[in-house]
């Protein structure tokens, strides 16, 4: 169950079919129980101190300002979800929830931000971070984006390649020659074409981590396909948004469409995605899953925005691990089980994170510098 149903319970906002969701999770267990008196008693305690008048205002702005971007339903989304973990946030952080579980380190861990590592054809590395500027003859980066034109020249364009490598801790953003937009999250690596060939299909490699595309689409390129390669699979595409997880320590690729259409080919097996399905490619059993998904949830990083929907707690430290560059141990490995809902911004710090968490799961946890361990 979605934690702004448990908000809008309190707020007695609930619709019917939304109230029949929320007591059939209620009466599920007594843990639903008090994790929801729980949740109620902090926020009536300390949401009058929370401007929501200025929070929807903003809501407003950002929806007056992006109706024109077809993408504009997901800023929406993103910062109503904001509006609930700020106010979250808020009661946690005043009462300082829990501190005698925790022990902070004296120098704060840092929050990621946008840089990378390009690697140009001839094998040099160029580093994209922001303040850092980078021309060239058809490529420009202000150390926040790195954007790719294409050739002018009339001759047949030969296939070289690029590499956008993000370390732990970063992220990054880069438009192809064709247009086509690429998000990058932490930890991740991708191969693509300086200049890609009219008419011939438009390849690109994830090598390893985790990308959000919103592709060009094939009528603009003379019908050529997208393709995009990772590991065991290869996604095919007529222009479409898409989001795929491959990272290097995970069995599993994760291909997630947000619309449009994509085709998964592994080996001789062919599977169709629609909008809001998400396939799981199992590289050790050598098999495809298909389950349908909230889209939001698996691509808000890319817009700033950390969405765990009931997700174990070892999942959520692993991509907390990624964009704070720290090490998690697992003291009691019944730990991570624990799953918690909510929705928070990637440019908090973590010591914060880790207390909205700790508010509703009551974690006991340590910070020795650069690790986190969890008791």
């Amino acid at each position: 169950m979605e934690f702004k149903l448990i908000i809008k319970k309190i707020n007695n906002t609930l619709t019917k079919e939304e109230e029949i969701i929320f007591n059939n999770w209620f009466n599920e267990s007594k843990i639903h129980q008090d994790y929801f008196l729980k949740v109620k008693n902090n926020y009536q305690k300390n949401i009058d101190s929370v401007n929501k008048d200025a929070a929807w205002m903003a809501v407003n702005k950002k929806i007056v300002s992006k109706k024109k971007n077809n993408k504009w339903k997901y800023a929406i989304a993103a910062s109503v979800a904001l509006i609930i973990s700020a106010s979250y946030y808020y009661f946690s952080s005043t009462y300082n929830i829990s501190k005698k579980n925790t022990t902070v380190a004296q120098q704060k861990i840092k929050i990621g931000t946008d840089k990378a590592t390009l690697t140009l054809e001839d094998g040099s590395f160029v580093a994209l971070e922001k303040g850092k500027t980078y021309n060239s003859e058809n490529i420009q980066s202000n150390g926040e984006k790195l954007v790719y034109y294409s050739s002018k020249k009339e001759t047949q364009p030969k296939i070289v390649y690029n590499y956008l490598t993000v370390p732990r801790g970063g992220q990054f953003f880069v438009e192809l020659s064709d247009n086509t937009k690429v998000w990058l999250n932490s930890e991740s690596q991708l191969k693509y074409p300086v200049t890609f060939i009219p008419g011939e299909p438009r390849k690109v490699e994830l090598i390893y981590g985790e990308a959000y595309f919103d592709v060009s689409p094939s009528t603009e390129h003379k019908g050529a396909k997208f393709n995009v390669l990772t590991q065991e699979q290869e996604i095919e595409v007529l222009g479409t948004a898409f989001n795929v997880k491959a990272y290097r320590d995970e069995t599993s690729i994760y291909t997630t469409l947000v619309e449009g259409k994509v085709s998964l080919i592994v080996g001789d097996e062919k599977q169709f995605l629609k909008p809001g399905q998400q396939s799981t490619f199992n590289s050790e059993s050598n098999t495809i899953k298909l389950a349908t998904v909230d889209t939001y949830n698996e691509t808000s990083w890319k817009e700033g925005v950390f969405s765990f929907n009931n997700m174990p707690l070892k999942k959520i430290m692993k991509v907390l691990s990624r964009w704070y560059r720290i090490d998690v141990t697992f003291i009691n490995n019944e730990v991570e089980h624990v799953k918690f809902n909510g929705v928070l911004r990637k440019d908090q710090q973590l010591e914060d994170i880790l207390s909205v968490i700790n508010s509703t799961t009551e974690i006991n946890y340590t910070i020795n510098e650069k690790t986190i361990i969890i008791k």
